[in-house]
């Protein structure tokens, strides 16, 4: 059963969960001042549909082996945490360039990204979140019953997620794209750059030092 009792109380919580600032919020900040609404909205699709990969390896028990194997779950964890400083770096070369950020239809010197850009960044920043796995892992099995078909569940609670955290993200989005005229000044351009890449980083070697749960 799709819609049951549990239903509303894992829509509050997965509401609450998606409006909490994080990894995800942040990128679509950053990827939103770097190349405008469009990047925001392409890098909050990308976040969640790294939702369903979560959702599909929770149902079959994948996830189960990685929280049990403590190299497969180190190696999951380093990679996410180096993607993390990869794209702190890329932010921190930015702001070093000075370059001005093109933002809402602002035309500035810098040519616009590919839309595989942000698609990339957004779905390997969320599958290759270690939190995310351990969080499908303990939480997504409390709102499914013995007899429910476990993937099936998982894939629509995945969806409901899926347009929550979309609401949420491209709302942030929408909202960092009409301060397009201020971005794309250069000292405001390097500040939040420094600001995301000094976050990315440290969120990255935060969660590489991180001890198993």
């Amino acid at each position: 059963m799709l819609i049951d009792a549990q239903f509303l109380p894992f829509v509050l919580a997965i509401t609450l969960l998606s409006i909490t600032p994080g990894v995800d919020t942040l990128l679509v900040i950053r990827n939103t001042a770097r190349g405008g609404l469009r990047d925001g909205v392409l890098t909050s699709l990308a976040i969640c549909c790294g939702l369903f990969v979560h959702a599909t390896i929770s149902a079959l028990g994948i996830s189960l082996i990685l929280l049990q194997s403590a190299w497969a779950f180190g190696l999951l964890k380093l990679i996410g945490a180096g993607y993390l400083v990869w794209l702190g770096i890329q932010s921190l070369l930015s702001a070093r360039r000075g370059a001005p950020l093109p933002v809402a239809g602002v035309m500035t010197r810098r040519r616009p990204v590919s839309l595989w850009l942000p698609l990339r960044e957004g779905f390997l920043s969320n599958v290759f979140n270690p939190k995310t796995v351990i969080f499908y892992m303990a939480f997504l099995p409390q709102f499914i019953a013995p007899g429910d078909p476990a993937l099936l569940k998982s894939l629509w609670l995945a969806g409901v997620h899926f347009v929550i955290a979309n609401v949420w993200q491209i709302g942030v989005a929408v909202m960092v794209g009409r301060a397009g005229q201020l971005l794309a000044k250069r000292w405001v351009a390097r500040t939040l750059d420094s600001v995301t890449g000094t976050v990315l980083v440290a969120l990255g070697i935060k969660l590489a030092l991180q001890q198993r749960p």
